[in-house]
């Protein structure tokens, strides 16, 4: 991983774990730089004919702020004091909705050409909010683990302050995150590029 805070340029190490038995998942992504600090996201939540259906979704920095899904309710809760928010079908959090929406392109790779818009509700630990990813296409990135041909999502901004967030999936590796780009509105950015994988 690279990126760069208040102006400040930094490389990282991060990892990306997933694991699911067929009908309960869990996601967690953990990334810690020199000075930086480290922070942690993760997802748990069971696996329905309709994909991810996340139950708590959870952000670690210095504290820990969390948001609990309420399907049956139809609503999202968050530990952070914040309004709850409605929930609606296929609703993802900030980490599941990567893997989601690689699930999705595995499941009918035909029907997600270049031009194809997904937009998904996806919550962080303080809100909720609907994502409009944006297929792009296919490219080969040259990645520290080699040449690998991946398809390019990218989140179609609302507004001028909202992240900017480019997804790069690999049919290879059954459609995961090969890179994963996140732009602030004031050009922060960390870029998450693979180096390996393997089973955890």
């Amino acid at each position: 991983m690279s990126g760069q805070a208040k102006r400040f340029s930094y490389s990282a190490s991060a990892e990306l774990l997933w694991r699911h038995d067929g009908s309960r998942y869990e996601a967690r992504q953990e990334i810690s730089a020199f000075l930086v600090g480290s922070r942690s996201q993760s997802s748990v939540g069971q696996i329905t004919p309709q994909g991810l259906q996340p139950e708590r979704f959870a952000d670690r920095s210095r504290s820990e702020r969390a948001a609990h899904f309420d399907h049956a309710q139809g609503r999202v809760t968050f530990s952070a004091n914040t309004p709850q928010a409605a929930l609606g079908p296929g609703a993802q959090d900030r980490l599941s909705v990567f893997i989601q929406l690689g699930a999705m392109l595995a499941a009918d790779p035909g029907r997600f050409v270049p031009g194809t818009q997904v937009t998904l509700t996806t919550v962080s630990a303080r809100s909720a909010d609907r994502w409009t990813f944006a297929i792009e296409g296919q490219e080969t990135l040259d990645l520290p683990a080699g040449p690998i041909l991946a398809w390019k999502l990218q989140r179609l901004p609302r507004s001028d302050y909202d992240q900017k967030a480019e997804l790069w999936l690999a049919p290879e590796l059954s459609y995961m995150p090969v890179r994963i780009r996140l732009t602030q509105a004031n050009g922060d950015f960390a870029d998450l590029r693979l180096r390996s994988s393997g089973p955890p």
